[in-house]
Protein backbone atom coordinates (compact mmCIF):
# COMPACT_ATOMS: atom_id res chain seq x y z
CA UNK A 1 0.00 0.00 0.00
CA UNK A 2 2.67 2.43 0.98
CA UNK A 3 5.91 2.49 -1.09
CA UNK A 4 7.66 5.51 0.50
CA UNK A 5 7.01 6.97 4.48
CA UNK A 6 8.47 10.62 5.13
CA UNK A 7 9.28 11.79 8.43
CA UNK A 8 9.90 15.28 9.29
CA UNK A 9 12.52 15.59 12.24
CA UNK A 10 13.55 18.51 14.71
CA UNK A 11 16.60 17.14 15.83
CA UNK A 12 16.58 19.35 18.68
CA UNK A 13 13.68 17.70 20.24
CA UNK A 14 13.83 13.99 19.37
CA UNK A 15 12.29 12.94 22.80
CA UNK A 16 9.21 14.24 21.37
CA UNK A 17 9.42 12.08 18.37
CA UNK A 18 9.73 8.26 19.62
CA UNK A 19 5.80 7.59 18.94
CA UNK A 20 6.10 8.48 15.73
CA UNK A 21 9.15 7.18 14.76
CA UNK A 22 7.90 3.97 15.97
CA UNK A 23 5.13 3.71 14.12
CA UNK A 24 6.94 4.89 10.96
CA UNK A 25 9.20 2.04 11.05
CA UNK A 26 6.40 0.04 11.66
CA UNK A 27 4.22 0.40 9.06
CA UNK A 28 7.75 0.35 6.64
CA UNK A 29 8.35 -3.30 8.17
CA UNK A 30 4.89 -3.76 7.13
CA UNK A 31 4.51 -2.79 3.74
CA UNK A 32 8.39 -3.19 2.99
CA UNK A 33 8.34 0.52 2.18
CA UNK A 34 11.40 2.79 2.02
CA UNK A 35 11.53 6.12 4.90
CA UNK A 36 13.27 8.93 4.38
CA UNK A 37 13.55 11.01 7.48
CA UNK A 38 13.73 15.02 6.32
CA UNK A 39 14.21 18.25 8.29
CA UNK A 40 14.43 21.72 7.39
CA UNK A 41 17.48 24.07 8.74
CA UNK A 42 18.77 27.72 8.79
CA UNK A 43 21.48 28.14 6.09
CA UNK A 44 22.90 30.26 9.17
CA UNK A 45 25.09 28.72 12.20
CA UNK A 46 22.56 27.15 14.83
CA UNK A 47 22.89 25.68 18.27
CA UNK A 48 23.02 22.09 16.47
CA UNK A 49 25.32 22.75 13.72
CA UNK A 50 27.10 25.75 12.20
CA UNK A 51 26.68 24.64 8.87
CA UNK A 52 23.94 23.17 6.68
CA UNK A 53 26.27 20.55 5.88
CA UNK A 54 27.04 19.71 9.50
CA UNK A 55 23.52 19.69 10.20
CA UNK A 56 22.83 17.41 7.01
CA UNK A 57 25.70 15.09 8.22
CA UNK A 58 23.86 15.16 12.18
CA UNK A 59 20.57 14.16 10.21
CA UNK A 60 21.98 11.05 8.05
CA UNK A 61 23.59 9.71 11.58
CA UNK A 62 20.39 10.07 13.00
CA UNK A 63 18.44 8.25 10.04
CA UNK A 64 20.79 5.41 10.06
CA UNK A 65 20.61 5.06 13.68
CA UNK A 66 16.75 4.26 12.92
CA UNK A 67 17.83 1.74 10.46
CA UNK A 68 19.76 0.23 12.80
CA UNK A 69 17.17 0.21 15.36
CA UNK A 70 14.22 -0.99 13.55
CA UNK A 71 16.37 -2.75 10.80
CA UNK A 72 15.64 -1.08 8.22
CA UNK A 73 16.91 0.77 4.76
CA UNK A 74 16.65 4.59 5.46
CA UNK A 75 17.65 7.72 3.47
CA UNK A 76 17.67 11.48 5.27
CA UNK A 77 17.01 14.96 3.06
CA UNK A 78 17.93 18.50 4.60
CA UNK A 79 15.72 21.47 3.63
CA UNK A 80 18.02 24.69 3.76
CA UNK A 81 15.73 27.70 4.47
CA UNK A 82 16.71 31.82 5.62
CA UNK A 83 13.47 31.03 8.11
CA UNK A 84 13.26 27.65 8.59
CA UNK A 85 9.77 28.32 11.16
CA UNK A 86 8.19 30.37 8.68
CA UNK A 87 8.82 28.27 5.17
CA UNK A 88 8.29 24.59 7.41
CA UNK A 89 4.74 24.14 5.97
CA UNK A 90 6.40 24.72 2.49
CA UNK A 91 9.72 23.01 2.71
CA UNK A 92 7.68 19.48 4.37
CA UNK A 93 5.12 19.75 0.90
CA UNK A 94 7.81 20.40 -1.06
CA UNK A 95 9.83 17.56 0.44
CA UNK A 96 6.82 15.36 0.01
CA UNK A 97 7.42 15.96 -4.31
CA UNK A 98 11.20 15.38 -3.78
CA UNK A 99 11.34 12.19 -2.03
CA UNK A 100 7.79 10.41 -4.01
CA UNK A 101 6.88 10.11 -0.44
CA UNK A 102 3.24 8.55 -0.50
CA UNK A 103 2.79 9.15 3.49
CA UNK A 104 3.70 11.42 5.80
CA UNK A 105 4.16 10.79 9.69
CA UNK A 106 4.62 13.45 11.89
CA UNK A 107 4.64 14.82 15.05
CA UNK A 108 1.89 17.07 16.17
CA UNK A 109 0.45 18.76 19.39
CA UNK A 110 -2.67 19.00 21.05
CA UNK A 111 -5.33 21.35 19.32
CA UNK A 112 -4.76 25.04 21.23
CA UNK A 113 -7.09 28.21 20.71
CA UNK A 114 -3.98 29.40 19.05
CA UNK A 115 -4.34 26.94 16.17
CA UNK A 116 -6.80 29.16 14.89
CA UNK A 117 -4.37 31.95 14.08
CA UNK A 118 -1.56 29.77 13.26
CA UNK A 119 -2.35 26.29 12.61
CA UNK A 120 -0.01 23.77 13.16
CA UNK A 121 2.17 22.55 10.48
CA UNK A 122 0.57 19.01 10.61
CA UNK A 123 -2.84 20.71 10.02
CA UNK A 124 -1.52 22.69 6.45
CA UNK A 125 0.74 19.65 5.40
CA UNK A 126 -2.40 16.98 5.44
CA UNK A 127 -4.69 19.84 3.97
CA UNK A 128 -2.42 20.77 1.14
CA UNK A 129 -0.94 17.43 -0.49
CA UNK A 130 -2.57 14.66 -1.74
CA UNK A 131 -1.04 11.84 0.00
CA UNK A 132 -1.67 10.23 2.89
CA UNK A 133 -0.52 11.90 6.55
CA UNK A 134 -0.48 10.63 10.00
CA UNK A 135 -0.53 12.90 12.65
CA UNK A 136 0.74 11.39 16.23
CA UNK A 137 -0.19 13.70 18.99
CA UNK A 138 1.86 14.60 21.59
CA UNK A 139 1.32 16.51 25.14
CA UNK A 140 2.90 19.53 25.79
Amino acid sequence: MFKKIMVPVDLAHTELLKPSLDLAADIAKLYQADTCYISVTANTPSALAKTPEEYAQKLEAFAKEQGQLHGQEVSSKVITSPDPVADMDDAILQAIDDTDADLVIMTTHLPRRLDIVMPSNGSKVASHTDVSVFLVRHSD
